[in-house]
């Protein structure tokens, strides 16, 4: 089924107040904080990067084939079209995409813990460079007036993906790594400005 994808992200100083306030303020618990491990997949010429596409196989609780189109330009939040479901066999999974030419072009990881809050998404993301936030919801009103509940500052929103922060950060360091994993940030320290974004808590 394609679905339409409408989400902000937030760069956060204090992700253990912020859960404090999502709690209070009556958020559900959907799935407890746990690891995700994510193979970003491409064509050897990097043709779905260029595109703005991205082939994402994850594990978590579960393995998840996602699709996602390119962002919509000049919008208040991140908008793409967003194709997801679960496969039954990560590794099968994984060996099928190979199958038909494509590669692994990058590995990311994180840990999320996912809550929802009237209509919306909020997940918790612990990166490798940093605490964030992301709330999707079904239109970007409803995404800024939670944001206001949960006091974010809606003007340091980031409507840029992981892998974009990532990109613009590996320019920024001049990082020799490929991959976005915490073995690889264990000894490198991040300031927000380096990846273009602020806090907002």
């Amino acid at each position: 089924m394609t679905e339409q994808e409408l989400e902000v992200k937030f760069y956060l100083n204090d992700l253990g107040a912020l859960e404090q306030k999502l709690r209070l303020a009556g958020a559900n618990l959907v799935q407890a904080r746990i690891f995700e491990l994510n193979l970003r997949f491409d064509t050897r010429e990097g043709e779905l990067n260029r595109g703005g596409r991205v082939l994402r196989l994850r594990q978590d609780a579960q393995a998840v084939l996602t699709y996602k189109g390119p962002m919509q330009p000049r919008q208040e939040v991140s908008i793409r079209t967003e194709i997801e479901f679960t496969v039954s066999d990560f590794t099968a999974a994984r060996h099928f995409l190979e199958a038909l030419g494509y590669q692994v072009a990058v590995t990311y990881e994180k840990y999320r813990a996912t809550y929802t809050l009237d209509e919306v998404e909020i997940v918790l993301d612990e990166m490798p460079f940093g605490s964030f936030m992301e709330i999707e919801g079904p239109d970007p009103m409803t995404i800024q007036t939670i944001a206001g509940k949960l006091g974010l500052n809606w003007e340091a929103r980031c409507r840029d993906s992981y892998m974009g922060l990532f990109q613009r950060l590996q320019v920024n360091r001049k990082l020799a790594f490929r991959d976005l994993t915490f073995s690889n940030f264990s000894q490198v320290k991040v300031k927000p400005e380096e990846m273009g974004v602020m806090a907002a808590d």
